[in-house]
Order: structure tokens, then C-alpha cells, then sequence
């Protein structure tokens, strides 16, 4: 039983790593890709969303007298 589930996980991860790397022929770009280009802008939303927490968490301690 352990090996059949050893191959079927196996399988399955190969079948996803074939899947985010094949390129599109249309664009010429994988999911990798498109994650690559995209990633410096999801962290300057990650850091902006940091700053908006720690301004309220401030406020927040303020106001209670910490």
C-alpha cells in the first residue's frame, strides 16, 4: 500500500511541476513566469498591508493607555 501511494503522490507532484513549467504557445510563458514577473509587486502590497497593520496596532495600543 505504500508504495502505491508513494507513486500516486509522485505522479501526481511530476504531473504539476510539468504543468506550471509548459509554456503557453500563444505568449511564450510559463506560470513560473507570470508568478516571476508579478512577485515584486505582490510584495510591495505585502509591505504596505504590514504598515497599515503596525499604524493601526499603534493607534490601537494608544488608545488603550500601553
Amino acid at each position: 500500500m505504500g508504495l502505491i501511494k508513494t507513486a500516486v503522490i509522485g505522479a501526481a507532484i511530476y504531473a504539476g511541476v510539468k504543468y506550471i513549467t509548459k509554456k503557453d504557445p500563444i505568449t511564450g510563458k510559463s506560470v513560473v513566469d507570470d508568478i516571476k514577473d508579478k512577485a515584486p509587486e505582490w510584495i510591495e502590497k505585502a509591505k504596505d498591508y504590514k504598515r497599515e497593520f503596525e499604524n493601526k496596532s499603534t493607534y490601537a495600543q494608544e488608545d488603550l493607555g500601553i
